[in-house]
């Protein structure tokens, strides 16, 4: 008898371990730009949980994983939604809105990535480090059941161990909350007569966490892109350009940074991503290719090979879009933009259905190549971002009044388009431990859309709860409690970028100096790689 698999049981373990990591990933997205992979933890919680029923399985536990880091991945919308907020245009985030985008968005990057399972899964060669580890880590499990031969009981001492962190961290936080303690040392200054620069030094379990989870090389990647930043380009730029008598040395610092080096990185972050999707085109399409021909095959017999069927992908797929097309015109339709609200939804969603999908197979393909955690997910907002915002000011001509409108609608279309890549970013992963696990690809489908949904419920009040305790860099921030606000810097830097393109005064020159530079680091890449 084949042991249970999608059951009611893990699909409600898997929801309640998505409320403290989807929280997790919300805050530590918003603080430092990253989110990472849950895959792990929360397999490690459910073999612990779910060995007090005689009948559980390795399967079921594969499913509570499944779920959890789905909804833990949706978390990486914080990327683009809180740009609402910063410019703006809403002061909090409605539930049923932000609800609605994180699930659109999200079921379609599950049913997207469903016709390149065969090509980029079952016969590809990609290493999928993070799927591979997390079916080690419930092959380990299972051992303590007498599934395998195993019995080495480490998943109840990972779940010991994500206990004994969760306090650490929870008493590092209280320590430097009541100001026992520093949480962070910050401060600017001169370099000679003009130039300038700053730091921050920040001490977090959670920052820790995550540098030990994404690894020695993106560490790296950070500390290159943190002194190219402000080692090289605050100090010249700050040089090139004093600051006014009555600024003092932290405002007009942030100023340079904000205005001009960080559309350096938003260059370096483009070029990047479009060298990847150059790089990625061939055997994508030839997935795509190969897996379209298999669908047209006889029914596949073999469980562990069946995908959710074509017309259940149809339907979903439409309705998703219906969605899309809901929420972008009641958006348009409560601004200025009202009399265009039918010509601006009969854009945005071709452009949710076309983009989103390339998208998808980029970020699935690349997630199995270097891994969830280490993906370009933020160059996929900005390039995204900048071809929302340019088709909208194609369709609507910018104005002293529609600006702001067409900002937060650009906004808005891109944040479910996000939330499509931020799955497909993730499921492939999952997907890869199913097959190591021998579970069902379509029972596992089913379990990534109830996680979009378990983290679509999530995400909105988190995300009030941050901005009412510490707001948004640049964002007007009313009432909230803690002096410094989050950074949030992909939310800013998209943000930045919208009002550029459809204000017509984005710094093109910082951006292309940002191209430059990361030809330079793609050649320099590529040179070590040869070596």
């Amino acid at each position: 008898m084949r042991p249970k698999e999608l059951t009611f049981r893990g699909l409600l373990l898997g929801a309640l371990i998505t409320i403290a990591f989807t929280a997790a990933n919300v805050y530590l997205g918003l603080r430092v730009g990253l989110t990472v992979a849950s895959s792990i933890p929360a397999a490690v919680i459910s073999m612990a949980v779910l060995s007090v029923f005689k009948d559980s399985s390795i399967l079921e536990n594969n499913i509570v994983q499944t779920v959890a880091s789905a909804a833990g991945t949706l978390a990486a919308i914080i990327f683009v939604l809180p740009g609402l907020v910063i410019v703006g245009w809403w002061t909090g985030f409605p539930f049923w809105q932000s609800f609605l985008i994180c699930v659109s968005g999200g079921v379609l990057g599950v049913l997207f990535t469903i016709p390149l399972r065969r090509a980029l899964v079952t016969t590809s060669d990609l290493p999928y480090p993070e799927g591979v580890a997390a079916a080690e880590v419930l092959k380990v499990g299972s051992g303590t059941r007498g599934e395998t031969t195993d019995d080495s009981g480490e998943a109840r001492e990972g779940l010991v161990a994500v206990v004994l962190g969760s306090v650490a961290s929870a008493g590092l936080a209280i320590i430097t909350g009541t100001r026992i303690a520093a949480g962070e040392v910050a401060g600017f200054f001169r370099l000679g007569a003009t130039a300038a620069s700053g730091y921050n030094i920040a001490w977090s379990l959670a920052l820790l966490g995550a540098g030990h989870l994404v690894g020695l090389s993106v560490g790296m990647a950070m500390l290159a892109g943190l002194i190219i930043s402000w080692a090289i380009a605050v100090p010249i730029l700050t040089s090139m350009q004093p600051a006014a008598a009555d600024a003092t040395l932290a405002a007009h610092t942030l100023t340079i940074w904000r205005t001009q080096v960080r559309f350096i990185g938003a260059g370096t972050i483009a070029v990047a991503a479009i060298y990847t999707l150059a790089t990625l085109a061939k055997p994508v399409v030839g997935g795509l290719v190969s897996t379209l021909a298999a669908s047209r095959a006889k029914a596949v017999a073999d469980d562990r090979d069946r995908d959710i069927s074509p017309p259940w992908i149809i339907g979903l797929t439409a309705g998703c879009l219906l969605i899309a097309a809901w929420l972008a015109f009641t958006f348009a339709k409560s601004t200025v933009l009202a009399p265009s609200a039918v010509g601006l939804t009969l854009v945005a969603v071709p452009f949710v259905l076309i983009v989103g999908f390339i998208i998808a197979g980029v970020c699935g393909y690349m997630a199995g190549l270097i891994g969830a955690s280490n993906s370009p997910i933020s160059g996929v907002g900005i390039l995204s971002i900048v071809v929302c915002a340019s088709v909208f000011a194609l369709t609507v001509a910018p104005t002293q009044e529609t600006r702001p409108a067409l900002v937060a609608l650009a906004l808005f279309v891109t944040s479910i388009v996000f939330a499509c890549a931020t799955i497909s970013n993730d499921n492939l992963q999952d997907l890869k431990t199913g097959q190591l696990v021998g579970a069902s690809p379509m029972r596992q489908q089913i379990a990534l859309i109830v996680g979009v949904g378990a983290g679509a419920a999530v995400i909105p009040p988190v995300l009030n709860l941050l901005a009412k305790a510490y707001g948004f860099a640049g964002a007007a921030n009313i009432g909230v409690v803690a002096p410094n606000p989050l950074p949030a810097p992909q939310a800013t830097l998209i943000s930045a970028l919208a009002e550029g393109v459809i204000g017509g005064h984005l710094e093109w020159t910082m951006i292309g100096i940002g191209g430059l530079v990361g030809v330079g680091l793609i050649l320099v890449d590529a040179g070590l790689g040869a070596m």
